[in-house]
């Protein structure tokens, strides 16, 4: 199907096997036709590194801006408690209850019936966050000491960092609408003009940063403001690719609706399930105010880097692997969705263990690349760094969580992920004890890590003992395939990179350059590698 072409309605006398929702008429709805996951993965992953790549850009505006000085700690906070909440809510719990109830609606149900789910949802989504939203406002600065409490000890910056959270709030309004639009949209197959919409978060702060700093007399406020206005440029955004699929709400609270009644019961237990580390990079952040003066932007800059492949390769496949294995869940089809989740791990893996060993072996050389100019210094250099190496070892956990727990959530099933998520917060919190002490910030990301490998862990063995995930044959095989292909790649790059205090002197665009060789060597040693131990592109092609 084009994406850009509304849904057909289907013959009322014979139904394709393949058919998925799409509305007709006010009796009947179509289901989107199925297509291929592997192509919609990488509309997500296309889409999604150019936004991860504007939001490089705009870290590197903001670091030779700001650096890693009082300003730039109270901003991150500020932004970071909404942006919490939008990935636990918005894009956390409310995605993955909302996906697999509105999937039903339209495979099941009518247009009239969809429509009446979505007015109800937008509406009483709309009610409970604006109260949300007004009572933050309210109680910024506790809110604030409870997130930050480090801040408590200079009143200037817990003050600061106050009046920037009055400002960054109300993107958790904005952004959670605009996840439901997104959701919708991906439900119907649009991927692309969810994935894109990042990219005006990055924008507006890009432009904040550079031509409102200069109306402020604490710079920082500018980024502030360019948070709020992101939020109401990215709902506008996707506004119209939902009327023109004739899926625009009316909005209207109806909290005794069945199928909101439905998603807020499905909301409750997955609050912690999928969301887990953000709470665990969260209690981060908590912790590391705490320490020394900066720790706050170690852990920002390096979890910058670690987001990248994650977004690019983990969410792009946990986005759309979910309204696929939705959609066979409630066609009863189990065969093919244990193959869909087998094929997600293995695609994880293939691009997840590369890029976590490659931003090991490279850390400094891409934090000074992105990040050394202007107030950023040698030593905040080496300090990210550290973190940096210590986030890379769970990246791939962090990728296996964000396509096992759809495996979950497309059944309807929050219990099972909440309680994988109690167990793997606790963990962390003991990792955090144990480890700040000898490693100070480093041992925050450490611990993040070691807790995501236990959390992804008891996912997958719950999935499997319940009979959901099946491992396809070849597994031993494609192990070794994909670890002589890192082990061939990480002795690549470290014969190649110069020694990193050498690119501390070098221009902008001789670091460029070099990254660019470095990182074009290393897949093309990778997938060299692959391809002359057997493995094909045609091997991971999988019907959604």
């Amino acid at each position: 199907m084009d994406p850009e072409q509304p849904p057909e309605p289907r013959d009322e006398k014979r139904r394709p096997a393949d058919a998925t929702p799409a509305v007709a008429d006010d009796d009947r709805a179509v289901a989107p036709k199925a297509g291929g996951l592997m192509r919609s993965g990488l509309v997500v992953s296309v889409m999604t590194m150019l936004s991860r790549v504007m939001g490089l850009l705009r870290d590197v505006v903001i670091a030779t801006l700001f650096g890693a000085g009082d300003g730039a700690d109270a901003f991150f906070v500020a932004f970071k408690i909404p942006n919490f909440l939008r990935r636990l809510f918005a894009e956390g719990a409310f995605n993955q209850a909302f996906v697999p109830v509105l999937s039903e609606y339209a495979t099941r149900g009518s247009r009239r019936e969809v429509k009446e789910l979505l007015d109800a949802v937008a509406g009483s989504l709309t009610a409970v966050l604006a109260l949300i939203t007004a009572l933050a406002m309210l109680a910024a600065p506790w809110l604030v000491w409870a997130f930050a409490p480090g801040f408590g000890r200079d009143p200037e910056k817990l003050a600061l960092t106050a009046d920037m959270l009055r400002l960054t709030f109300p993107y958790l309004l904005l952004i959670s609408l605009t996840a439901f639009a997104g959701s919708t949209l991906n439900t119907w197959n649009r991927f692309a003009v969810p994935a894109f919409t990042p990219v005006l978060l990055n924008l507006s702060l890009i432009g904040a940063a550079l031509l409102l700093t200069p109306m402020f007399d604490e710079p920082a406020m500018a980024l502030a403001w360019g948070v709020l206005i992101a939020g109401g440029a990215q709902l506008a955004f996707q506004v119209p690719f939902l009327a023109r699929l004739g899926l625009l709400p009316r909005p209207w609270p109806d909290f005794a609706h069945s199928g909101v009644r439905r998603i807020l019961r499905l909301m409750a237990p997955a609050l912690f399930g999928v969301s887990v580390s953000q709470i665990n990079l969260l209690l981060d952040t908590v912790l590391a105010s705490l320490l020394a003066a900066g720790s706050v932007s170690w852990l920002y800059y390096s979890d910058r880097l670690v987001e990248l492949p994650l977004g690019v390769f983990g969410i792009a496949i946990g986005t759309v692997i979910l309204p696929a294995l939705s959609k066979r869940h409630a066609e009863q089809s189990g065969e093919h969705f244990a193959a869909m989740l087998d094929w997600a791990i293995r695609t994880v893996l293939l691009l997840g263990l590369p890029a976590a060993l490659a931003l090991s072996v490279l850390a400094e050389p891409l934090l000074i690349s992105l990040f050394h100019y202007g107030a950023m210094t040698e030593r905040d250099i080496a300090m990210a760094a550290m973190s940096l190496r210590a986030y890379a070892v769970g990246l791939v956990a962090f990728m296996l969580i964000k396509v096992l727990a759809p495996g979950f959530f497309a059944r309807q099933d929050t219990a099972t992920p909440v309680k994988v998520g109690i167990v793997a917060m606790v963990a962390n919190m003991v990792f955090n004890l144990i480890l700040i002490w000898p490693l100070a910030h480093a041992g925050l990301a450490l611990a993040t890590s070691l807790s995501a490998f236990l959390n992804a862990g008891l996912l997958g063995w719950l999935l499997r003992k319940q009979g959901v995930l099946v491992f396809q044959p070849g597994w031993g095989r494609y192990g070794v395939q994909l670890l002589g292909g890192c082990t061939v790649m990480g002795l690549g790059l470290a014969w190649l990179s110069p020694d990193w205090q050498a690119w501390l002197g070098w221009s902008v665009w001789t670091r460029a350059g070099w990254m660019a060789a470095l990182v074009s060597a290393g897949a093309a040693v990778y997938f060299a590698w692959l391809a002359a131990f057997g493995i094909r592109l045609r091997h991971f092609r999988m019907k959604g």
